[in-house]
């Protein structure tokens, strides 16, 4: 829950409450938020056990952690039905990354096949063509 804050935000907070509450008050004041904290932690925990059995039976592996958009996704994608597995696997970002980064700065990596070749690459090397001398660039009469 408070994953993200410091010691130093820590003493802060701590100072703060001294501060506001004094020492005498301080412990009262913790108590009551502990009492508070699990009071609506029970609460919780208490309608999510209504829910599974309003649920029925079929539901009965549900977990609330499942709506979370992120988690969904993370267990489709872990589905080995899908065979996404496999593509996962198969795909290496860094390889991907550095070859694209290759073909952007105009240097040559190992030689490729040719795209018309089966499961060949694509080559996004920038070639310079020359033009011929009676050539001229297009004119788009929009443009001007």
């Amino acid at each position: 829950m408070f994953n993200d804050i410091g010691p130093l935000e820590l003493v802060t907070l701590i100072v703060l409450a001294v501060l506001i509450f004094g020492p005498e008050k301080l412990p009262k004041v913790i108590q009551d938020v502990t009492r508070t904290i699990r009071k609506i932690r029970d609460f919780s925990e208490g309608a999510k056990q209504d829910i599974r059995q309003e649920l029925g039976p079929e539901f009965k592996d549900f977990e609330f952690e499942d709506l979370n958009p992120k988690t969904f996704i993370r267990k489709q994608l872990d589905n080995d039905d899908l065979g996404l597995k496999e593509i996962r696997n198969g795909f290496d970002l860094k390889k991907e990354m550095a070859e694209v980064t290759d073909a952007v700065h105009g240097r040559d990596t190992d030689p490729s096949p040719s795209p018309a070749a089966p499961g060949g690459r694509v080559d996004m090397t920038k070639k310079p063509e020359k033009p011929a001398v009676d050539d001229r660039p297009p004119f788009d009469m929009d443009a001007t």
